[in-house]
């Protein structure tokens, strides 16, 4: 039960992060470029590190690392390949980087419920992690939506559906067991997802209309946030 409270804890903390993001659309340009340093620290603070703690009983550090490299190429391709249909019909929805937040919420729920099967201690320290940066993960996925079409309905719904991932990946770490050497490849790939969404999208997209020094402050200041909630979550 106590990973099932942390998952709807970790969705309110997703719900506040992307309500403070509608609340404050006149600083998108702000808000992208936090979210572009939030995205890139959680994959390089967070999600490949622990991919290389999880699969170095199995893999090579290379092996690893290439699995990101993979996910970045994979996402690049699925990505212009959506963007292609939509300039052939332009009223087809691109929700792709959205559905790839809310794939890690899931798979951060699932790393909560996997860590309490190993202990206790692990548990509270990946869900602090968790909690720590799901706000975060509400302001890039609402940013994300609003990027496309600038409406709030499709934000909303995203942003719901994004809040109970965490508790549908503890509910799956509940029936299903996944060797930690998998789950580590998982982390990796998803790494590579994220590291095309903050680089290749928010950065240039808040960078677009408002090449502002402030921008590029808050890229750093959202990349330092994460960096400091993983190692205090670690501590």
């Amino acid at each position: 039960m106590l990973e099932i409270l942390l998952g709807l804890c970790a969705g309110v903390s997703t719900a506040l992060g992307g309500l403070f993001a509608l609340k404050r659309r006149d600083n998108l340009h702000l808000i992208l470029g936090f979210s572009a340093g939030a995205v890139i620290g959680v994959a390089f603070f967070d999600l490949l590190p622990e991919a290389l703690n999880m699969a170095e009983k199995r893999y090579q550090h290379m092996v690893v690392t290439s699995t990101a490299a993979c996910g970045f190429l994979a996402f690049m391709l699925l990505n212009r390949i959506v963007s292609a249909q939509i300039q052939k019909e332009p009223n087809s929805p691109r929700h792709l980087e959205a559905l790839g937040l809310t794939m890690h919420s899931i798979l951060d729920g699932l790393g909560m419920g996997l860590a309490f099967r190993v202990s206790p201690s692990l548990g509270f320290v990946v869900a602090a992690a968790v909690l720590a940066h799901d706000f975060s993960d509400g302001i890039n996925i609402v940013s994300l939506v609003l990027q496309e079409n600038g409406s709030q309905s499709p934000a909303l719904r995203w942003l719901w559906i994004n809040s109970l991932s965490p508790l549908f990946g503890v509910l799956i770490a509940q029936v299903f067991r996944v060797p930690q050497t998998t789950l580590g490849l998982l982390l990796a790939v998803f790494s590579g997802f994220f590291i095309y969404i903050g680089a290749s999208e928010l950065i240039p997209e808040s960078q677009h209309k408002h090449p502002l020094f402030s921008t590029s402050l808050f890229t750093v200041l959202g990349a330092a946030v994460i960096f400091v909630a993983v190692q205090f979550a670690h501590f």
